[in-house]
């Protein structure tokens, strides 16, 4: 029977034993080293959803779960496109308004928050912490898709997403502190000497 267009995928079996020798399908189904570059993006992008799943799997401020459920979804989206040759036209991309509601929920949140007057250590509530650990690895997943685009043609709105994406988890980590009631943890140089 053939997939619904609302359906994906469809695993009827978790393990192919394509990949034992070191490679793996792209999207369009294109074989490659495990090694790629755009691998290494779109697993790192991966990792980033399961941090997401972390911090959803604990406390956190309401409106704060509602934007990382979203979010959560569209980091799979960011996989698509990232797994897909740009060439390949008609697959799913990273779109225009999926970075405006990033910017949209930034601006929204950081306008409830005290001015910034040092940087900002992870930490506080466990949600804060977290959404920077998030943070972190959104970072490296915006390096290794930039790695990846030196050797590739990739959709330049994929990492535009995830710049802003971590700009987004770092207000929303401030937020979670804010609505705990909890300072935050701030750099203090030379605190230590």
């Amino acid at each position: 029977m053939p997939r619904r267009r609302d359906e994906p995928v469809r695993l009827t079996r978790i393990y192919t034993r394509g990949g034992d020798a070191g490679e793996t399908s792209l999207g369009d189904g294109s074989r490659v080293s495990k090694l790629d570059a755009r691998i290494a993006a779109y697993g790192t992008v991966d990792e980033v959803s399961s941090c997401l799943g972390l911090v959803m799997a604990g406390e956190c401020p309401e409106d704060v779960r509602a934007v990382l459920a979203r979010v959560q979804n569209e980091l799979f989206d960011l996989g698509a496109d990232l797994s897909v040759p740009l060439e390949r036209e008609g697959r799913l991309r990273v779109t225009q308004e999926q970075v405006d509601a990033l910017e949209t929920d930034c601006d929204r949140v950081n306008a409830g928050l005290p001015e910034l007057r040092s940087f900002v250590l992870p930490g506080g509530t466990e949600a804060a912490a977290r959404l920077h650990l998030a943070r972190t690895v959104c970072r490296r997943a915006e390096r290794e898709a930039l790695a990846a685009a030196r050797e590739h043609e990739l959709d330049p709105l994929a990492l535009v997403y995830l710049n802003r994406l971590s700009d987004l988890l770092f207000v929303l980590a401030r937020h979670a502190n804010a609505e705990a009631g909890r300072d935050e943890p701030l750099w203090r140089p030379g605190a230590s000497r």
